[in-house]
């Protein structure tokens, strides 16, 4: 199979779809991999690199969509993108698809087969292929909200972990996934006060365990939701329904009664976010104010650490880039379920019941 890796456009976006040590896994399995020039710049990988373990280096990215059968990305296809889509085209990357309803369209008409990274599943149930990033972005939430609590950044002037005599910031985690986890490992790092809320009576026993006594745990009803935004120096949202919308847990109500100088860190903005007031911010301009309150809901978070992630992605998404290369995607997909669960959309149809479900667009099953 010829596949291709175009440069990624998205604001800010430094991570590369294949890293030169994937591309010779690939041209050692016998396929013809097609890079753009300065793919993986962002990543301190120049052509050479590439050429060295097999790759053909050609100048723009229409020659990638043009020469190539998979195309391998890391974020979702740009409008530019899209239209180079075709039909006998099949697209490996994440998609996000019930936040963004012109991609949905556009890919629909494109007639690609397009799989998404994050609804592909494993035998546990969970995300293999969306767990790196969220891992990633978990960690990165605590970071950046540590920054933006400064006064400086427009921040309550509140120190994460406190000093002795002075007590440590409280931060609120909604969601107790992959995550959340990761936010809740870093926070209590820097020794801040910890809440975790979730809706599974057994996740909340599971990361009570796993934390013991360095976190807490509480139902994430709406009474208790409101009661931690209100007391809070720091939210983070990072709730996850797989394919589908991200539920509105904060709403604005909610907001004012926060302390001014209070940050929410939005890591579900990719799938719309989870707080009413969030809308997508890029690395050039990451925050804005409602109420007195610092939004953080930049979509591409992983990217600012961008070699640490595309390292984590490559890890997780390479074996399925090998299977559907040397099998095709529908015999890829026909020999594992868990792959034919990231088909998204194919042969100008939804293929995945939440997407259709979160614009009231068609569903048809793929068979």
């Amino acid at each position: 199979m010829r596949i291709g890796v175009p440069k990624e456009i998205k604001n800010h976006e430094y991570r590369v779809g294949l890293t030169p040590s994937s591309v010779a896994e690939l041209v050692a399995a016998g396929h013809e991999v097609i890079v753009e020039t300065k793919a993986g710049s962002g990543i301190d990988f120049d052509d050479q690199d590439y050429v060295d373990v097999g790759a053909r280096i050609v100048p723009d990215a229409r020659t990638v969509f043009a020469q190539a059968d998979m195309i391998v990305k890391v974020k979702e296809p740009q409008a530019s993108e899209i239209a180079m889509l075709e039909p006998r085209h099949l697209l490996f990357t994440y998609l996000h698809l019930a936040a963004d309803r012109p991609q949905t369209e556009g890919l629909i008409k494109s007639g690609a087969t397009c799989i998404a990274y994050e609804t592909v599943t494993a035998n546990d149930g969970s995300l293999p292929l969306l767990k790196p990033m969220s891992e990633v972005a978990g960690r990165m939430s605590i970071q950046v909200g540590a920054h933006y609590l400064e006064k400086e950044q427009g921040g309550r002037g509140v120190l994460l972990g406190g000093v002795p005599g002075v007590a440590p910031a409280r931060v609120a985690i909604l969601g107790g996934g992959v995550a959340g986890v990761n936010a809740a490992q870093m926070a209590v790092g820097m020794r801040a006060d910890v809440t975790i809320y979730d809706i599974s009576n057994r996740r909340l026993a599971e990361l009570d365990m796993f934390f013991s006594s360095q976190i807490k745990t509480a139902y994430a009803s709406k009474a208790a939701i409101e009661a931690a935004v209100a007391k809070a120096h720091l939210v983070i949202g990072a709730v996850l329904v797989p394919g589908a919308a991200a539920p509105k847990l904060v709403t604005r109500e909610m907001l004012k009664t926060m302390k001014r100088g209070s940050v929410l860190v939005d890591i579900a903005i990719d799938q719309g976010g989870c707080f009413e007031t969030s809308h997508a911010t890029t690395h050039d301009d990451p925050v804005y104010e409602i109420d007195g309150v610092t939004h953080y809901c930049v979509a591409n978070m992983p990217g600012a650490v961008a070699r640490t992630s595309a390292f984590a992605l490559n890890n997780a998404t390479l074996p399925f880039a090998l299977k559907l290369a040397n099998l095709g995607a529908e015999a890829a997909m026909r020999a594992d379920k868990h792959l034919a669960a990231g088909l998204n959309v194919s042969d100008g149809k939804i293929r995945h019941q939440a997407v259709a479900e979160a614009f009231d667009m068609p569903f048809e099953a793929w068979s």
